[in-house]
């Protein structure tokens, strides 16, 4: 073996470790919650936001995605002000002793006049104005709602606010739909509907790094199903 083969100095690939002082969110998509029908609508918050609770679906799925945290280091677990999130998470928190946090500026968007349920019906039914909420990417196409920007603000006031509390820790953070997308176009600089359509009680993952995001993973749903499908397997 020659001297220069000898001495070769070998940079292997490594697996991704977080830098120091930074802060790892796995970030949950509540379970499913009950249907909506247009004949009793949700119960309301006092701003009139739908607080719907958790389908038999939505419990099993939080069962999961507990069993599936519970195995891993988590230092905190935070939840919004909706009764979804907190369901979701109780299993975790049972399993590992910690007491959720509330984190309100992570609640879903306000949908405005299309609260209590409606939302699901206009989508469903293709109402103009959830066509061009969709095409021109923005919440505030809906009659009412909370405009994208105040949205936007909000959620990273309650990302900053988490960050900045858990240097060097893996936090838990059990929110809702429209918020991941929100999340996930602050981190990344995409379309803001880009990642709208987590799956309920999926598992997603960004870094906080020194005023920076990196994206770990969208909608990890291991954990719900066996396979690799794009229809997803009934929970029994």
């Amino acid at each position: 073996m020659s001297e220069t083969s000898a001495t070769e100095v070998e940079y292997r690939q490594h697996r991704f470790s977080a830098p120091p002082g930074a802060t790892e969110l796995l970030i949950v998509r509540h379970g499913e919650s009950i249907p909506a029908r247009m004949d009793e609508e949700f119960p309301l918050k006092e701003d009139g936001q739908g607080d719907p609770p958790l389908a038999p679906e939505g419990i099993e799925e939080a069962e999961r995605v507990g069993q599936r945290l519970a195995l891993e280091r988590i230092d905190a677990i935070y939840v919004t002000t909706l009764q979804r999130t907190a369901q979701t998470a109780a299993p975790l928190a049972r399993l590992t002793g910690l007491t959720p946090r509330i984190e309100a500026d992570l609640r879903e968007i306000h949908l405005g006049e299309w609260e209590g349920g409606t939302y699901r019906k206009m989508v469903s039914e293709r109402h103009p104005a959830s066509v061009r909420a969709f095409a021109e990417q923005r919440w505030d196409a809906i009659p009412g709602a909370e405009s994208s920007d105040a949205f936007a603000a909000r959620i990273e006031a309650g990302l900053a606010r988490i960050v900045s509390a858990h240097a060097d820790q893996r936090v838990a953070v059990f929110t809702h739909g429209g918020v991941i997308a929100e999340i996930f176009r602050q981190a990344s600089g995409c379309r803001p509907f880009a990642f709208l359509g987590a799956d309920n009680g999926s598992i997603s993952q960004v870094v906080a790094a020194g005023g920076h995001w990196m994206i770990r993973r969208f909608n990890d749903t291991a954990h719900l199903q066996s396979t690799f499908t794009l229809v997803p397997e009934p929970i029994t």
